[in-house]
């Protein structure tokens, strides 16, 4: 046992498929954490956040695992300049309860505040407003890296360690631990949002709504239904909005229009059978979600209600019961938007229920070899894992890639070597920087050895 490690921990992620048991060490030291990623042995080490990255990607079977959340200091807020330095383990949700006093913003917020600021920059996090502000690297302006030989680097995005910070981002912590960065932030009057909702009968006419005036929203996303079949196919429920001003509050907002709204209403207990996800309350669940949310225009909500609503729930992954569920997330170029009705015709005809089926168009992508949007559509469902699954993902995979899409690698959990080689083009470009960087394959994990990257 090394230095400051606790008993074996066994791990999963959000999912919670696949467990397996590392070393776990937790320590604000970044000497001690030096020491670690030098004598870590032949498992290796990796990072891990708050593990809401779907798979096994912070997992590291018989190795060393460094939990961030003790580097969770944020270090200086320049509002001027609308900057932060923060170190990694800090979570979006206290970064935001910090910097709105201030009237500052993340630019990129994903469908959780319940991530920390090293996981964001390893996954190259994104949200509901990438068709504007693009993924979470294209706003971190430095990042010290902690590298295989146990010494810290700084990089910036356009400096002499470029290569190094580009394949860091995305790179799913197998480049080094990020240790601290600075990121730039957006300016906001207010913590609300303008939110405008319309519920569409078809997926077709979903998908047109979705593309018209996109540009005149910051954020912008649809929720479809995945059970229902016939004419009605895809309905769903598309939301956009932009940031509030002041003078949009009613009066009894505009006291405290920088408020943090955030009320977390229950823990889900881990007391659910499987099978709870099934045909029958995926009707029942999908009707009401749809009846939910009539067409209307300028409705104020705040953060939680517009961006977050699962984090009124904690724990809400154990409502899919002990064997856990599979999300599965693609991209595919627009051109290929035949692909989103066929997924959902697949599920419904294999009998693979889905509640939080999410569809958003993404923006340019950024440099990073591995970073996962591009231009076009992205799909978004949760099945639970029963027999069949598998099957159903494989036909999945052959669809996407034969349109030219990829799969995101912070949500997959089952996919194969070659699913991700055909995805990602630049995965030998990525792979050349980090031999450069980590030649003994120090930094490792559950995922990059069942997907052949270490």
């Amino acid at each position: 046992m090394k230095p400051g490690h606790d008993e074996l921990a066994r791990l999963t992620g959000w999912g919670r498929t696949a467990p397996t048991s590392a070393h776990v060490v937790r320590t604000a030291d970044v000497d001690t954490i030096a020491t670690v990623v030098r004598e870590a042995g032949d498992r290796g080490v990796i990072a891990r956040g708050l593990g809401r990255s779907y798979g096994d990607p912070s997992q590291n079977a018989g190795g060393v695992v460094v939990d961030m959340t003790a580097l969770d200091r944020i270090h200086r807020v320049d509002a001027d300049a609308a900057t932060v330095e923060v170190e990694a383990g800090v979570t979006l949700d206290t970064l935001m309860r910090t910097l709105l006093p201030f009237g500052l913003w993340l630019p990129v917020l994903p469908g959780t505040r319940q991530v920390t600021v090293g996981g964001a920059i390893g996954s190259d996090i994104h949200g509901k407003a990438h068709h504007v502000e693009g993924s979470f690297g294209n706003h971190v302006r430095s990042m010290d890296l902690l590298t295989a030989d146990g010494t810290v680097h700084t990089l910036t995005p356009d400096g002499p360690d470029a290569e190094l910070f580009w394949a860091t981002t995305g790179g799913m912590g197998l480049t080094g631990i990020v240790l601290r960065a600075t990121l730039h932030l957006n300016r906001v009057e207010t913590a609300y949002f303008l939110v405008d909702t319309d519920q569409v009968g078809d997926l077709d006419e979903l998908m047109a709504k979705q593309t018209e005036d996109d540009e005149s929203y910051v954020e912008s996303v649809s929720w479809f239904d995945a059970v229902t079949t016939g004419p009605h196919l895809g309905r769903g429920l598309l939301t956009r909005a932009n940031h509030a001003k002041i003078e949009d509050l009613p009066k009894k907002l505009r006291r405290h229009p920088l408020r943090f709204d955030a009320p977390q209403l229950l823990t889900v207990p881990d007391v659910f059978p499987p099978g709870m996800v099934n045909r029958l309350s995926g009707k029942v669940f999908s009707e009401l979600w749809y009846r939910k949310s009539p067409t209307r225009r300028a409705q104020v909500q705040n953060i939680t209600q517009f961006l977050h609503p699962l984090d009124m729930f904690g724990e809400w992954n154990r409502g899919y019961g002990p064997r856990g569920f599979l999300q599965y997330q693609y991209v595919v170029p627009f051109a290929a938007g035949h692909v989103v009705r066929r997924t959902i015709e697949m599920m419904t005809e294999a009998g693979h229920v889905s509640f939080l089926n999410v569809l958003k168009r993404f923006g340019e992508g950024n440099p990073a070899p591995l970073s996962f949007p591009m231009p076009g559509w992205t799909l978004c469902v949760d099945m639970p894992v029963r027999p069949g699954l598998h099957e159903l993902c494989e036909e999945l995979d052959e669809l996407v890639l034969g349109a030219g899409g990829r799969h995101y690698l912070a949500k997959e959990s089952r996919a194969t070597p070659e699913v991700i080689a055909r995805g990602y083009p630049r995965l030998d470009e990525w792979r050349k920087v980090r031999a450069a960087v980590d030649p003994h394959g120090v930094f490792a994990s559950d995922m990059s050895r069942r997907l052949s990257l270490t």
